[in-house]
């Protein structure tokens, strides 16, 4: 089959979300990973409800297309063993807190000098130098000491817990492939493997990018509600009169005039580009006075046909089983072993190529279930 990654080998040390996701993605674009875990103090993804097919759901997808190898790196034993084959392998993903790996002997100086080509990846929160990198955190931290959390969410109720983990995973998953992916095309003209550094807080920062260059040029301060894209204006979410939400994104000429004209409202044409707060706050009141006349199923199906930049705000179960989620196929029913006619259905790998293939070849294994 013609993966694009096909060749590629990995050695993943890496629990939780952070690494597992981001060798995920090199093992579904074709690459061979073997994930390294204790014996005795299991990946804690494996004990989270709920399950499917006697496992945690989330183990079974962040470990898809993975060989599980069970290692006490405590042991001598262990250590030699994985410094006899690093040798084969082309990359290295692990998430210990700096220094760990080097205590254990596994750390990118010792095992460069075994195999010079080898590319080494660490993923923490705060990365290997500075006076955070020994300290413990998660996503709503690293998103905290960031900045993305002290521009968002409202002015009257601070900043929200968000339903996914952005700096984990927009910030070290997919960083640390973009990063271990481009030092294989250096390694193809140099020769030589090198050390990459992946902060997921370093990663968190860059995803404020326009945010942050209007505060670097020194216009203005970045607060909760205060500009175009944080609800500053009226690019916003709005309460149906039945308690669900419509998103409101008609920012350009184009559709800033459309939606006037389908609401009925001249004054989103007429003021909803200025930049005075009062008129910013009387476009949006006026617009969510309007979006209180009617259920959302109603403005769904008045918006269903207009190209202005108007959609629903879904549950996730109604995004997954979506006539969207169909024609770009979110989901993906992957075999429970490797050429089981039983399969558990997962997201997909959202990356397409127009000749290579992407792999589901089978769910995440027990643990231990291969050898090194």
């Amino acid at each position: 089959m013609n993966y694009p990654l096909n060749g590629l080998k990995v050695l993943d040390f890496s629990t939780l979300l952070p690494g597992p996701f981001a060798t995920m993605y090199l093992a579904d674009m074709g690459a061979e990973v073997v994930h390294i875990e204790s014996p005795t103090r299991p990946d804690l993804v494996r004990l989270m409800p709920p399950y499917s097919n006697g496992q945690a759901a989330s183990h079974n997808y962040l470990n898809r297309n993975k060989r599980s190898v069970a290692l006490d790196l405590k042991d001598p034993d262990s250590i030699a063993l994985l410094k006899s084959r690093i040798s084969e392998y082309d990359i290295v993903v692990e998430q210990f807190r700096p220094g760990v790996m080097q205590r254990l002997g596994l750390d990118y100086q010792t095992l460069a000098e075994i195999h010079p080509q080898l590319i080494y990846c660490s993923v923490t929160g705060y990365g290997q130098t500075g006076s955070y990198k020994d300290r413990a955190g998660h996503d709503i931290n690293y998103l905290a000491l960031s900045g993305i959390a002290g521009h968002s969410g409202r002015q009257d109720s601070g900043p929200p817990p968000l339903g996914i983990q952005v700096a984990d995973v927009a910030g070290g998953s997919l960083h640390a492939v973009i990063a271990i992916l481009s030092a294989v095309i250096e390694r193809s003209r140099s020769g030589q493997g090198q050390y990459i550094d992946i902060s997921m807080t370093d990663c968190a920062v860059a995803l404020n990018n326009m945010a942050a260059a209007a505060e670097i040029a020194g216009n203005e301060r970045q607060q909760p509600e205060h500009s175009h894209l944080n609800g500053g204006t009226f690019y916003d979410y709005y309460q149906t009169r039945d308690g669900r939400y419509l998103s409101i994104g008609s920012l350009e000429p184009q559709f800033m005039l459309g939606l006037a004209q389908i609401l009925e409202l001249p004054i989103v044409a007429e003021k909803g580009a200025s930049f005075a707060p009062e008129d910013r706050a009387a476009v949006k009141r006026e617009i969510q006075k309007k979006m209180l006349t009617k259920d959302f199923s109603e403005w769904n199906e008045m918006f269903r046909t207009q190209d202005v930049c108007v959609e629903p705000v879904l549950s996730l179960h109604e995004a997954l089983h979506s006539a969207l989620s169909d024609e770009r196929g979110w989901l993906v029913s992957v075999p429970l072993q490797e050429g089981s006619t039983k399969n558990e259905q997962q997201l997909a790998c959202p990356i397409k190529f127009s000749r290579s293939k992407i792999r589901y070849e089978f769910i995440g294994k027990s643990l231990g279930y291969d050898l090194l």
